[in-house]
């Protein structure tokens, strides 16, 4: 028999949008599946992030990122505008509620990669707006022990000793936050890690929350 494609086993044309949200300590390996999930799910799209940061050779506007003036950022984020925002070296992130709830109503799966701390915030934001609240499943990523994060930061030849000793010291308290999430996934390789996520989200869609009624 051969083996199925993995995409087939999440086209669910009936079964309601998802908002995939995924956070992992550095290292942990998020972004590498992000960009696989992408791939292998036509009906996924990304979030696109508002942020206040000039933009770098080759970025396009709306396609990279939302790039805004510090004014026009201050502005939205004073109206409530962003489902979660931060600070990052002097430059400000958001990401807009109008465009995850625009596309999750053209019936795509918005996937979101965003650290422990801005994923409280979306929980939180998600319990006051039922329709974020009924998209919403959130993954914690990581490997299995912070020796083998440690291995990996180290593998990429990046950064610093100080930077990977401060990094770990993050994780840790990251890592302490998993039970709040909905699934734990122990990373492996780049193919298991994959392979577990599809999983994941082939189960949601079926999930009777998301789901119409069988037509007899």
């Amino acid at each position: 028999m051969k083996n199925q494609n993995p995409e087939s086993r999440i086209q669910n044309p009936k079964a309601a949008p998802l908002l995939v949200l995924i956070s992992a300590p550095s290292g942990g390996g998020k972004t590498t599946l992000c960009e696989q999930l992408l791939e292998s799910c036509p009906d996924m799209t990304r979030a696109i992030t508002c942020t206040t940061r000039e933009p770098r050779v080759g970025e396009k506007d709306g396609v990279d990122y939302h790039f805004f003036t510090a004014a026009e950022f201050l502005k939205r984020l004073q109206a409530g505008n962003f489902l979660e925002h931060a600070t990052v070296f002097g430059n400000s992130y958001g990401i807009l509620k109008s465009e995850l709830l625009a596309k999750l109503r053209d019936g795509k799966d918005v996937l979101l990669n965003v650290d422990v701390q801005g994923a409280a915030t979306i929980r939180e934001e998600a319990e006051t707006q039922p329709e974020l609240q009924r998209a919403l499943i959130t993954v914690f990523l990581t490997p299995h022990s912070l020796e083998i994060l440690e291995q990996r930061l180290r593998k990429r030849g990046t950064d610093a000793e100080a930077v990977i000793q401060k990094r770990l010291a993050v994780a840790k308290q990251e890592v302490a936050q998993w039970k709040n999430f909905d699934y734990l996934v122990e990373s492996t390789t780049k193919a298991e890690d994959l392979r577990r996520m599809l999983e994941i989200i082939a189960a949601e869609k079926m999930h009777v929350a998301r789901s119409q009624a069988p037509e007899f």
